[in-house]
């Protein structure tokens, strides 16, 4: 194990200059961390000084190769040589373990519900007087935080990180859920579970492991330390005494089990622990309430990228008026079996209407809208059509946004201000 004392004779690889890459480079200076070099697949002249001349030679004689989560194995032009290093590779989550001082470690994962399980953990946390901080891929890079003894640390942990971890040790290891996802960056399904399960391995046998019911059959051994298996009705039974209607919709039951599972073990009483929950305010474009006007309530659910990641919002209401579409993940199936009798239209949008129409023709009715102006329209028009009283406008895409905008916050964005728009006009 590397320790703060022999840190600072090691050699390090900067591999990646986004916001993650810069957080390892301030570290580094913070530290008083001089033997390091950078690079990028594009070219930086910030760091030009920093670049190796000779780039074969810096990987063979670096001890430690940091690699930007953004950087897949699969894809980069870099490719060969790192996989020809793979086992220098680490993560900047690795460097927050490898220098640990006093501070306890909360890691979540998950394909789906992760920032929202760590934005309630850390408003939990904090209603009960713990000093408590919250980074990693939910925005913040993890080496940014100011990390201070007794702190406890919540970390939203992407595949792209643990892939590559080797030293990340949780003191509370969270696995919510996996479903299909990120195969193009990971190459198939097996690596993607893989890294996943890469929050158990350097666990030790006074630390916990939480984790889904369902993924106990992807464990290759048996865990060494104090397993946790949440269970739904668990937090059923607290519901009804919760005046939080983001937080006791059937769409969080599972983020909620997890939560309620920790605080347990933090030994927060029920009485605090429903309190801090009443005033909890939901992560925007997660199932995102936004708009009640007249008959019609509108949901911005544009995190949701993947079907797993829909059906939830799916089974969570009914005379849902579904507008879909966008980048599908590779391998995506839908199976609407189960919530298609909530469903009253879907309208399809972005650059791949052929995927989602043969995904759900003959299944429910379609309409091809194209955009998300359209879909908006039309649905208003079909209300009034069919006067129901109780409608939902769910914008809940099951793909990737990038075929029609930057990221899904843009994407969400753009349909709450459509809607709001249109709803003075036909509502």
């Amino acid at each position: 194990m590397i320790s703060p004392k022999n840190f600072k004779k090691l050699s390090f690889l900067v591999y990646g200059l986004g916001s993650t890459g810069q957080s390892v480079i301030n570290f580094f200076k913070k530290n008083n961390i001089k033997n390091y070099k950078v690079w990028d697949d594009n070219t930086n002249d910030v760091y030009k000084k920093l670049r190796p001349k000779n780039f074969k030679k810096a990987l063979s004689q670096t001890d430690y190769i940091v690699l930007s989560p953004g950087v897949s194995l699969v894809k980069s032009k870099k490719r060969k040589q790192l996989n020809k290093y793979k086992e220098k590779i680490i993560t900047d989550i690795d460097l927050i373990f490898l220098l640990k001082k006093s501070f306890k470690s909360i890691v979540v994962t998950g394909t789906n519900g992760k920032s929202t399980t760590c934005k309630i953990l850390e408003h939990v946390l904090k209603k009960n007087k713990f000093k408590t901080l919250l980074g990693g891929n939910i925005g913040t890079p993890i080496l940014s935080l100011n990390v201070k003894k007794n702190n406890f640390l919540i970390i939203e942990a992407s595949s792209f990180q643990l892939a590559h971890s080797k030293f990340i040790s949780p003191d509370y290891a969270i696995l919510l859920n996996i479903s299909n996802d990120h195969i193009d960056w990971h190459g198939n399904i097996k690596n993607y579970i893989n890294s996943k399960l890469k929050i158990f391995s350097n666990q030790k046998k006074n630390q916990y492991s939480i984790l889904n019911f369902n993924l106990k059959k992807y464990l290759k051994k048996k865990l060494i330390t104090k397993g946790i298996i949440p269970k739904i009705k668990d937090f059923q039974k607290l519901k009804k005494k919760i005046n939080n209607p983001y937080l006791t919709s059937d769409i969080n039951d599972e983020n909620m089990m997890f939560v309620l599972s920790l605080s347990k073990l933090l030994r927060i009483k029920e009485k605090p622990f429903i309190k801090s929950l009443k005033s909890f305010v939901g992560l925007p474009h997660r199932y995102e309430i936004f708009l009640k006007k007249g008959n019609c309530t509108f949901i911005n659910d544009s995190k949701a990228t993947s079907f797993q990641a829909t059906k939830s919002a799916l089974k969570n209401g009914k005379n849902i008026f579904w507008i879909v579409g966008g980048l599908p993940k590779k391998n995506d199936k839908f199976n609407i079996t189960n919530v298609r009798k909530n469903i009253i239209k879907s309208y399809i949008i972005g650059k791949n209407t052929n995927f989602f129409r043969n995904q759900l023709q003959n299944k429910v009715s379609i309409f091809i809208s194209k955009n998300l102006k359209n879909s908006v329209i039309k649905i208003l028009k079909d209300i009034n059509s069919f006067k129901r009283k109780n409608n939902t406008i769910l914008f809940s895409p099951a793909s990737a946004s990038f075929d029609q905008y930057l990221n899904f916050e843009e994407r969400g964005n753009s349909f709450k201000k459509l809607c709001k728009y249109y709803a003075r006009k036909y509502v």
